[in-house]
């Protein structure tokens, strides 16, 4: 019985160590206190997405989400990206940064375990900021399509880049276009209290000011509100011709239409956060007459723009909400600058990303010393007939045709 039980747990311990075994059968011969380190050649390059897909600005969250899925589909589609002689597919790793600071932290961190190779993000300055120091002190480039926070890249970190004009350029055109366009005396001011509300706020009121207008009363809301009849009401007794909200579409339709409802006259203003077709959608009839900027051009006057439209609709069955021809036009760009440095590794493709010249559907891309896009246009807009229709825009680079519909990156001078 004795020999019998021995046999017994011999056979198990040889079993648990055959169930345990790791290692390849061709190293069976190596030494036992040497590391067996496997090397694992992938022909696949990871690009990180991170956007609000929850939440009450979800919408917008997928739109940068779709921007990026199709510029990485169209180059898979074409082969892949040439990467020093090698054809490499890209992947899309896609995060809900749930417009949180904190979480959008979790989410940078995570990609930077998973080695991604640069990141398309965040969409919210006050998410891209705090993320922004994980991927600089992991050296991983970082292009946002949609932050405007002059914070972003004032912090001076060399992977920081977005592709939009910032908000110092966005406020002084809607300062001066509220005073000297619509004839604004008397303003007030309300923002959400977030790194791009109150950032483009603080940029208006400056150059609303500068233009001669006064403002008549500041106040502060969150991005989570939407009651805004007390706020509202106190603003009423100072009788401005306009109000400037800084903060994004799903607030800015029920301000609009409570400031309807209490019959004040005021022109109501806000910024690219609030020039989406969801704000038609939430505001009715009730969202006529209202102004707002957005950074860049419209997507009509793009050059390649009606196809990319089409191309968009089809291929997600949803029309572009805002921020998807600078997400396509980001990942593009950065996927050109592997291309031309012959790797993936951001060390290597970071220099040229800073000085490349790229021909995209938004514009003609280049960057500053601080990663902010030169020349960036912005649009106003009005809405009119349950429509966005654009009034002017304000400088902004050319952009080329070609760029818009072609399948591979385009080529990097």
């Amino acid at each position: 019985m004795t020999i019998a039980r021995l046999s017994l747990i011999a056979a198990a311990i040889l079993s648990i160590t055959a169930c345990g075994k790791q290692q390849p059968a061709d190293t069976a011969s190596a030494p036992a206190s040497a590391p067996v380190t496997v090397e694992v050649e992938t022909d696949i390059i990871k690009i990180g997405q991170a956007s609000p897909m929850t939440g009450n600005i979800a919408h917008l969250g997928k739109d940068n989400e779709h921007g990026v899925q199709m510029a990485i589909d169209e180059i898979n589609a074409a082969g892949g990206v040439d990467i020093a002689g090698k054809k490499m597919k890209i992947e899309l790793v896609s995060e809900d940064d749930q417009a949180d600071p904190k979480t959008a932290t979790t989410v940078a961190q995570r990609f930077v375990d998973q080695k991604v190779s640069g990141v398309i993000g965040h969409l919210n300055s006050g998410t891209t900021i705090p993320a922004s120091k994980i991927y600089n002190d992991a050296g991983i480039v970082q292009i946002s399509p949609s932050s405007t926070a002059v914070a972003y890249t004032a912090q001076g970190f060399p992977t920081a880049f977005r592709v939009m004009a910032n908000d110092a350029q966005q406020g002084v055109v809607l300062g001066e276009f509220a005073v000297k366009k619509l004839k604004a005396k008397k303003i007030a001011i309300i923002d959400d209290r977030t790194a791009y509300g109150q950032g483009l706020a603080d940029e208006f009121e400056k150059a609303a000011k500068a233009a001669g207008a006064e403002i008549v009363k500041r106040e502060f809301t969150t991005n989570q509100e939407t009651d805004f009849n007390a706020i509202l009401t106190n603003i009423k007794g100072a009788k401005p011709d306009l109000i400037f909200y800084g903060g994004m579409d799903a607030q800015a339709a029920p301000l609009k239409k409570q400031t309807k409802k209490l019959g004040i006259p005021a022109t109501v203003m806000s910024a690219d956060g609030t020039q989406t077709g969801e704000f038609i959608k939430l505001a009715g009839t009730d969202a006529e007459g209202t102004y707002a900027s957005s950074p860049g051009k419209s997507l009509e006057d793009m050059p390649g723009g009606k196809e990319f439209k089409e191309k968009f609709k089809n291929k997600f069955g949803v029309e572009v909400q805002l921020y998807a021809p600078y997400c396509y036009d980001a990942t593009k760009m950065m996927v050109a600058a592997m291309q031309k440095a012959g790797s993936a590794n951001p060390a290597k493709y970071l220099p040229v990303l800073k000085t490349m010249e790229y021909p995209g559907l938004t514009s003609t891309i280049t960057f500053d010393e601080k990663g902010d896009v030169k020349n960036g246009a912005i649009g106003v807009y009005v809405v009119k007939n349950g429509k966005w229709e654009i009034v002017e825009v304000v400088g902004g680079a050319p952009a080329t045709a070609a760029s818009a519909t072609a399948s591979a990156p385009a080529p990097a001078k």
